[in-house]
């Protein structure tokens, strides 16, 4: 009854209500762009040989984990300076959407002031001293080391004419009574808060045409790298671009399995991951103390590990991306296997184990990171965790609701279940639409309590019902039928690459990218599945490595 029932179930029993236009998502049914099934087969029908539109990107600014990670790559510097920095505002579920990475005067002059305090470090260390001024003749030592940097800065080649203008800050410096090490550190400092520098620049030959281009390598480069690691490119990569080969899509591949290999890495799990799965969220996460005292600060860092962990395996290893919903190993220390009424490994640091007796705990849901920031603080809510799979994992976001929603209603008697409660709440008219879409996915989770224990009772003592009912009368009843639902989802894999192609392009998708979100989801599944087959597709789409400007009637 449950495989291949599919997401459309939800839609359909959802009381005739549809989602606003600026909610439709490319996940969502489009004639002819069918997703082949977990076996792999191609599609029935593919987007044909219709052009598609890369679309354009914003010029993109660098968020707060690209700036840190890419002065971290530069300079040497681990302070993560950023954090001083304003937050940075999020779109369509990212903080890299370039849309919404504003530049306000604050920003600017957080921006120049870490640059004095990052220049000032990195020349005391001796990193960027790649030669010796000479105080009689500073100019060729000086010219040396602006150009090697402010290649490396810019991600790019430098022109004579650039290195010019940084060199007359030692004109300047001299005018003044400095010495020329001071002329080369202010010309540093100018480097460090250019456009240049603080933005990923790809330009249009013709910003008006809608005609799409290729980037060029340097461009491609920068995406590759922010995408993969949010930092700059490497030596390796910009050699490769300098030498024309980022052109050729076996080069390509070779630099995405080279660049997942790397532990920097890690920006893909703490930045894509960290927000897809909502690891980032557990750092304001505050269960209730006087009911679930057992959460403290050791299992909060422990169960973000796990996931990262988990998450980082997916990454490498040979496992088909949609196994992570009932993945049979995990990553626990002694005291979250405790947690989790699992044997402890005798480990003070995450150790792999085995779940094949644990079935409770197989998959993301069974994370205690995930199960923690989808519940309030003294209660689970079937709510949170019914959207978090809609959105993530099914891209059917749920419409905002209505304007002066009541809230769940109190027990109506101690041993009230939560699924008894809900229903009180769905009866409301205004609020049944929606409900029947998230309620009964969230309503199979609750064995997990909201810090992520298996439990068999409520708070009040109650019996857990665990049974969701699904607008077709499908019943998922408990977290095993939850996971081959989801599994078994067409939906699935086009969501997943919608996620990753929204945080690869720094934009939000459109109905104009359905058909491009669908074929590469395609061409990964065909290729095996695994996360490094979705990475390789975006990468090597026309929607990586193009883009194109914007006529007028284009403009918002």
């Amino acid at each position: 009854m449950l495989a291949g029932a599919g997401s459309a179930l939800l839609l359909a029993g959802c009381d005739g209500d549809k989602l606003p236009q600026a909610q439709v998502r490319p996940g969502e049914d489009v004639p002819g762009l069918d997703v082949p099934p977990p076996d792999g087969n191609p599609p029935q029908n593919a987007c044909g040989d219709a052009p598609k539109d890369p679309g354009r990107v914003t010029l993109h600014r660098l968020n707060r984990a690209e700036y840190d990670a890419t002065v971290r790559d530069l300079l040497g510097d681990t302070t993560q300076p950023a954090r001083d920095f304003p937050a940075d505002d999020h779109g369509y579920g990212f903080d890299n959407n370039a849309d919404v990475l504003s530049m306000s005067p604050l920003l600017m002059e957080k921006y120049s002031t870490a640059a004095e305090k990052l220049v000032e470090a990195a020349w005391k260390k001796g990193t960027l001293r790649t030669c010796t001024l000479d105080a009689a003749n500073p100019e060729p030592c000086a010219r040396d080391i602006l150009s090697g940097f402010a290649r490396r800065a810019w991600r790019r080649p430098v022109t004579k004419q650039e290195v010019d203008r940084l060199m007359d800050f030692l004109a300047l410096a001299k005018r003044h009574g400095d010495t020329p090490e001071a002329g080369v550190k202010l010309a540093l400092r100018s480097v460090l808060v250019s456009p240049h520098f603080l933005f990923r620049v790809e330009k249009d030959p013709d910003p008006k045409s809608p005609t799409p281009h290729r980037l060029n390598d340097f461009e491609l480069a920068s995406r590759l790298s922010y995408f993969l690691w949010s930092s700059m490119p490497d030596e390796q990569l910009l050699a490769a671009a300098e030498a024309g080969k980022l052109r050729d899509s076996k080069e390509l591949e070779a630099q995405v399995r080279r660049m997942l290999a790397d532990p920097k890495a890690r920006g893909l799990v703490e930045n894509f991951g960290g927000q897809w799965l909502y690891t980032r969220a557990m750092d304001s996460a505050e269960p209730d103390k006087t009911l679930y005292g057992a959460f403290n600060e050791d299992l909060r860092s422990a169960m973000r590990q796990e996931t990262q962990l988990v998450f980082r395996e997916f990454i490498t290893g040979d496992y088909k991306l949609r196994d992570l919903v009932d993945a049979p190993f995990t990553y626990v220390n002694d005291a979250l296997a405790r947690h989790y009424g699992l044997p402890p490994p005798g480990s003070g640091t995450p150790v792999r184990v085995d779940l094949s007796r644990h079935p409770e705990r197989q998959g993301l849901f069974g994370h205690g990171s995930l199960l923690t920031v989808t519940s309030n603080p003294d209660r689970t809510s079937p709510v949170q965790r019914g959207v978090w799979v809609l959105e993530q994992l099914l891209c059917l976001p749920p419409p905002p609701p209505p304007p002066d929603v009541e809230n769940l209603p109190p027990p109506m008697r101690p041993d009230m279940t939560m699924k008894e409660r809900m229903a009180i709440h769905r009866s409301n008219p205004a609020c049944q639409g929606c409900h029947r879409m998230m309620d009964p996915l969230g309503l199979a989770l609750e064995n997990y309590d909201p810090i992520g224990r298996w439990r068999m009772r409520e708070v009040s003592g109650a019996p857990v019902d665990a049974k969701g009912d699904l607008p077709d009368g499908t019943i998922l009843d408990g977290v095993g039928d939850m996971r081959r639902f989801v599994k078994s989802d067409p939906k699935l894999p086009a969501c997943l690459t919608e996620h990753l192609l929204t945080y690869a392009l720094g934009r939000g998708m459109s109905e104009a990218d359905a058909c491009a979100v669908r074929e590469i989801a395609a061409t990964a599944e065909a290729s095996g599945g695994r996360f490094t087959d979705y990475i390789l597709s975006i990468v090597l789409s026309d929607h990586f490595t193009q883009r194109r400007g914007e006529t007028e009637a284009q403009q918002p």
